[in-house]
């Protein structure tokens, strides 16, 4: 599952898919707090290379029949499995992510807009220790970021190897598919 339907989501479901591994691609969470992101004043030639490698990828989503939802938003998300929602485990551990159209499900999840505040918040809540190394400490349950938590707005080569980053990883981790379901009785979403 990819929250984001941007440069860093259509990168980062095309580096998946390129590796056979199949993704749902959903806009990004409505955050109550999106912070403040300090963008870098790009120059022409930045502004026609993001624009072009756009074209390139919404071409590649085409051209393989990538499953982006760009009308369907991300509105919770939340961790099936976790002890405090479910008493008994239910296998793998999954991801849930609530839409307008229903719950979609997902081994991993890879978040391209997010506040890092609000992460932080999100993950005490679940009881998950963060720390020095976030990203270690996502990775390990599932949880992967793509120009999150940046001080500055990511370079479009900055954007294009941290999804190969992520692809790799979750292609290394096992599978990555993410399916539609109800969701499962007993579970609670958290807010994210």
């Amino acid at each position: 599952m990819v929250i984001g339907s941007g440069l860093s989501g259509l990168a980062v479901a095309s580096e998946l898919s390129r590796r056979g591994v199949e993704s749902i691609v959903v806009e990004a969470l409505e955050c109550s707090d999106s912070g403040t992101m300090r963008t870098v004043l790009a120059d022409a030639a930045s502004l026609s290379e993001r624009t072009e490698l756009m074209r390139l990828l919404r071409g590649y989503a085409s051209a393989h029949c990538l499953d982006v939802r760009q009308s369907t938003v991300a509105g919770q998300l939340s961790i099936i499995g976790h002890p405090s929602l479910i008493a008994a485990r239910l296998g793998r551990k999954q991801w849930a992510v609530q839409t307008a159209d229903g719950v979609l499900l997902a081994d991993h999840v890879v978040l391209t807009k997010y506040p890092q505040n609000e992460l932080r918040r999100f993950l005490r809540a679940m009881g998950v220790a963060v720390g020095k190394d976030l990203r270690t400490t996502l990775r390990s349950i599932g949880l992967h970021l793509i120009g999150v938590g940046e001080p500055l707005t990511p370079t479009t080569r900055e954007i294009v190897r941290q999804a190969k980053l992520v692809s790799d990883a979750i292609a290394t981790g096992g599978p990555a598919t993410a399916h539609h379901t109800a969701p499962p009785a007993g579970t609670t979403p958290l807010s994210a």
